[in-house]
């Protein structure tokens, strides 16, 4: 079966926020992604409302519902108390007529299951076994027990949730029933998953899809109070199930709302005692009408509980129950054994993460684990990463930085819009013959350059510049890259000395010349030379050929 919550990896941004708001640090980060550790997870949807990329899915459970409609079972709903806060309807008619139209053939209020619940609570306080009770309505709650706290596995009360002894009922009254929850909880599917009593469940967004899909439009109306009141209706919100549950002489009362405030109390429990006390307590801040699954997050908390106070009415009439089958259960523990580190291998990863004293440990949270400790045991589990920490990555990168400004044969100067000096490195302190950093920094870089450029590159806005030119106070020749970055307000110079390659290509030129004016002349001389010959050789020619001719004629005529 697919897990309950998942991680949609494409929309992951690796923000860490997910794991800043689990409580249980249920998270792991693998691939540069978050990964939710099932076997951890308490399902309490807190990643689910704060991702701010809508990485984490549910679970979509209305295909099963739909499969059992269309083979004809009697498909009944057990429907959460927190409605008339999630779809602001004007009564239970309204949704129970919508659900009717989508197939249901009956719906029922989870409510009553909630008064069985309350019953049962009285009459463990009455037997007065134990000192402290906490209550067993939220499935979070159980789960962060059943998973982390074996020591308060005695106190949990050994009751069903009001979701499981209703649907109990329901299949005690309708043994061929098809039993569906709907409420605002992701952590319910977890439970109905291993019920006897719960064939599927769905929250409040999955019903409100599968209205839209079916073009049910639930009309935006004030809520009716309730004719007849049922106490167990205040059951999601903050206090509701000590005001359903009959005070009994001997215990004290409290409600407790919140992951970590409930974890607050165990730790009191473990450490002090109480007395006799009855704990109410719900994962979700605000209980019920604030949970993962609840529309309108704006209005949930107030807004939400004042309409589900409205609709429980003023009454005290409970519902009428025919028939009370056994809700008690038992709750075994369920989690790992943890490996324990030993101080010096945790000692040693601190070190690792640039954390070499106590003041380096500065428990800022930004990685999502409480103290720098806790993160080291993370690493050490293999659910965290050492790049997770943004103190250590960015002490790295300024140290990884400035190893490359410091070395770097560049001469480099960082000044802000208004050009002063803000930054500069050893190879510019002995470009510019300074006997310090000290002595520009601060000051206005036209102590040893000039600004035009850097003015200009400002003014026109511009990103970059690439010049070449001489220093004429330095005897130098540079390469220079100019940067301006809007964002940061600043301008960046980086000039690299090419005297030697451009006293090169001038000594180079000169030659060039001198080759050429020597050849012209070298030319120039040969060719009178050549000419020279030529006119005596032309006269010797001539002259030859007159006395050949002359030969020749005396030759002939003998």
């Amino acid at each position: 079966m697919q897990e309950i919550l998942n991680l949609n990896k494409n929309n992951c941004t690796d923000c860490y926020k997910c794991i800043r708001d689990c409580s249980v640090k249920a998270i792991t980060f693998a691939n540069d992604t978050a990964e939710i550790l099932h076997d951890e997870c308490i399902l309490c949807g807190r990643c689910y409302v704060t991702c701010p990329q809508k990485a984490k899915q549910v679970r979509n459970d209305i295909g099963r519902v739909k499969n059992a409609i269309a083979a004809g079972k009697r498909v009944v709903c057990s429907l959460a108390p927190s409605f008339i806060a999630n779809f602001r309807i004007r009564s239970l008619g309204v949704i129970e007529q919508a659900l009717k139209t989508l197939g249901f053939a009956e719906v029922q209020e989870t409510a009553i299951g909630a008064q069985l619940v309350s019953e049962e609570y009285a009459r463990i306080m009455q037997e007065g076994k134990l000192d402290v009770i906490i209550s067993s309505c939220c499935p979070s709650i159980n789960m962060l027990i059943r998973k982390y706290y074996p020591t308060m596995l005695p106190y949990l009360a050994k009751v069903l949730t009001p979701m499981e002894a209703h649907c109990k009922l329901i299949r005690e009254q309708q043994p061929d029933a098809y039993t569906v929850f709907i409420g605002p909880c992701i952590a319910k599917k977890q439970e109905g998953d291993e019920s006897s009593y719960v064939d599927a469940v769905l929250t409040f967004d999955e019903l409100a899809d599968w209205f839209t899909q079916a073009g049910i439009e639930l009309p935006y109306e004030h809520v009716d109070p309730a004719s007849e009141g049922a106490l167990s209706r205040l059951y999601p919100a903050t206090g509701g199930v000590l005001k359903a549950t009959a005070k009994v002489k001997g215990y004290r009362r409290i409600a407790i709302d919140g992951i970590d405030n409930c974890r607050g109390v165990f730790d009191e429990i473990e450490n002090s005692g109480f007395g006799k006390v009855f704990i109410e307590m719900s994962a979700c801040e605000g209980s019920c009408v604030n949970g993962p699954c609840i529309r309108d997050h704006a209005e949930r908390r107030l807004k939400g509980a004042m309409r589900v106070d409205t609709f429980a009415g003023t009454g005290e009439n409970p519902f009428q129950i025919e028939q009370r089958p056994n809700i008690r259960t038992s709750y075994s523990f369920t989690g790992g054994h943890k490996v324990q580190f030993g101080n010096d291998t945790i000692r040693d990863m601190l070190w690792k993460m640039g954390k070499t004293s106590p003041e380096k440990e500065l428990n800022c949270g930004s990685c999502g684990y409480p103290t720098c400790r806790d993160k080291a045991i993370a690493i050490l589990e293999g659910k965290a990463k050492m790049e997770m920490c943004l103190p250590f990555l960015k002490e790295k990168a300024e140290s990884f930085s400035d190893t490359i400004i410091h070395n770097t044969p560049a001469a480099i100067i960082v000044m802000n819009e208004d050009l002063v000096v803000q930054q500069i490195n050893p190879a510019a302190v002995k470009m510019f013959k300074l006997k310090d950093a000290s002595d520009i920094l601060h000051e206005h870089v036209v102590r040893i350059l000039n600004p035009g450029a850097y003015q200009s590159i400002v003014s026109a806005a511009l990103s970059s510049q690439q010049r070449k030119h001489y220093l004429a106070d330095y005897g130098l020749y540079v390469d220079e890259t100019i940067l301006y970055d809007r964002q940061y307000h600043i301008v960046i110079t980086l000039l690299r000395d090419i005297t030697e390659q451009e006293q090169m290509r001038i000594q180079g030129t000169e030659l060039k010349q001198q080759t050429v004016e020597i050849t012209d002349k070298v030319i120039e001389k040969q060719m009178r030379i050549v000419q020279e010959i030529a006119s005596l050789l032309g006269e010797t020619t001539a002259e030859t050929k007159i006395a050949l001719t002359k030969l020749k004629d005396a030759i002939t005529h003998e």
